[in-house]
């Protein structure tokens, strides 16, 4: 097998397990909040750690983490809560990247690039108005334009900034939200 076939067989693979590995975890947690909930609290200091770590395991998956935003802004507070969920999400979004440089890497995406249909190709993914507005998407937008980050080979200097914009605003909201549902629901 030639070295060239092999690298993007193992690229399959990784993405392969990758995804298969965190939709297990994402059902899990889906399905079990309210223990997620308990276990970050129950960790103390190491809490805040485990809960960034989700946030990297929620990236490979098609499940938003918003749920896990409104889970720190209950158990830490709007302030500590948002901290928390902010460097997550920016963590998240280097995942994300990443995944999708092998992405890129498995489709041979550079040397396909400019054969696909409708002007793709020339998409204006390094466009700064593009990381920051898609990411506003509601959705799977942040997702996707990580994806495409990763795919195109966007710079990542550019890319870690803009995701650490554009994430800033949406954990602080979900932590405030979650903080409120708490005090609501108390």
């Amino acid at each position: 097998m030639k070295s060239e076939n092999k690298g993007s067989l193992t690229s399959w693979i990784v993405l392969l397990l990758s995804f298969g590995t965190a939709i297990g975890l994402v059902v899990y947690i889906a399905h079990h909040q309210a223990a997620v909930k308990n276990l970050i609290q129950g960790l103390g200091a190491a809490g805040p750690l485990v809960s960034i770590l989700l946030y990297a395991i929620l990236a490979v998956s098609p499940v938003p983490a918003d749920p896990l935003n409104l889970i720190n802004g209950a158990v830490y507070g709007p302030i500590w809560g948002g901290l928390i969920a902010w460097i997550g999400m920016t963590l998240a979004a280097l995942v994300e990247y990443f995944v999708g440089r092998r992405i890129g890497d498995a489709a041979e995406f550079e040397r396909k690039r400019q054969d696909l249909p409708f002007g793709l190709g020339n998409l204006p993914v390094d466009s700064i108005l593009f990381l920051l507005g898609g990411r506003m998407l509601t959705g799977l937008g942040s997702k996707a334009v990580s994806y495409l980050c990763g795919i195109y080979r966007i710079s990542l200097w550019r890319y870690i900034w803009t995701a650490s914009v554009s994430t800033l605003f949406n954990a602080f909201m979900f932590a405030l939200g979650g903080a409120g549902l708490l005090n609501f629901l108390q």
